[in-house]
């Protein structure tokens, strides 16, 4: 889990390429700063093969023993990727598969629903931090991108954890859970 992203970036782009043919999400976190939040997150990308990137400066360190806790000892399952700023976020990624198309920025203010939106080829969600969500600036350059979940008015927000769940298993189904072991069975006796 140390951040070093030329390394990162050299090993997911294998991982990438080897399963090409598979459709692939991405959980973007920008500056998160709860680090169980962003273990149980990350948890989440392992159970389901999802690519998280985390947008620095976080608001702990990635030796946090909360962070390593919440991801319970699936972190090497994990292909996490770092980046030093937004920018270095949108140079890095300018030429991946999906990128910036399937590009959703998650927030409060959007004004539709992430159940109006198409996922069947992959996505990318960008979340930000808990504290104050996406900056105002990169919501308005791209207005298009921006989609909610819906809750109560008098509701301010959802736990990031439980928002990156909600959207990624809506884009989970309608891929039909292909990349997914469908079914289970109990022990015999």
């Amino acid at each position: 889990m140390s951040k070093d992203p030329a390394n990162s970036d050299k090993i997911c782009n294998t991982r990438e390429q080897q399963n090409s043919d598979k459709i692939v999400n991405h959980i973007v976190l920008l500056e998160p700063e709860i680090p169980q939040n962003t273990g149980n997150i990350a948890r989440t990308c392992a159970a389901t093969g999802t690519v998280l990137h985390l947008i620095h400066p976080l608001g702990f360190s990635t030796d946090d023993r909360m962070l390593k806790r919440a991801g319970m000892d699936y972190w090497y399952q994990v292909d996490v990727r770092h980046y030093d700023s937004w920018a270095d976020f949108l140079a890095r990624n300018n030429h991946a598969p999906g990128f910036p198309a399937r590009l959703h920025y998650m927030t409060t203010k959007a004004p539709d629903s992430y159940a109006a939106r198409d996922f069947s080829e992959g996505a990318w969600f960008l979340f930000g931090k808990e504290s104050a969500g996406i900056p105002e600036e990169i919501l308005k350059a791209d207005l298009d991108r921006c989609i909610r979940i819906p809750m109560r008015v008098d509701s301010r927000s959802l736990n990031l954890g439980n928002s990156v769940a909600i959207v990624l298993y809506e884009a989970l189904r309608q891929q039909d859970f292909s990349t997914l072991q469908q079914t289970g069975s109990l022990a015999e006796n």
